[in-house]
């Protein structure tokens, strides 16, 4: 790998910043805030918040990561 590749390597990844039992929190969180859009009747714009924000949940879950978080300068003890 070339010095570019590794500077665009690096610039691409990320380290996770939230712990274990946050990141299942999230993902419940998340299909929660999902199932209320289908069982409870939103509509327009509140429906698209609420739905957004559960997906949004579920992605920082599976990923380990938010960038709310890493913008604050939370890191994972022991990480770098």
């Amino acid at each position: 790998m070339n010095v570019a590749t590794q500077k665009e390597a690096s610039f691409m990844s990320f380290n996770r910043n939230i712990p274990g039992w946050e990141r299942t929190v999230r993902a419940a969180l998340g299909i929660g805030l999902l199932a209320v859009v289908w069982i409870v009747p939103l509509t327009g714009l509140v429906s698209w918040i609420v739905g957004l924000s559960g997906g949004a949940m579920i992605a920082s879950a599976m990923m380990g990561f938010c960038p709310a978080c890493a913008v604050a300068g939370r890191r994972l003890p022991g990480s770098p």
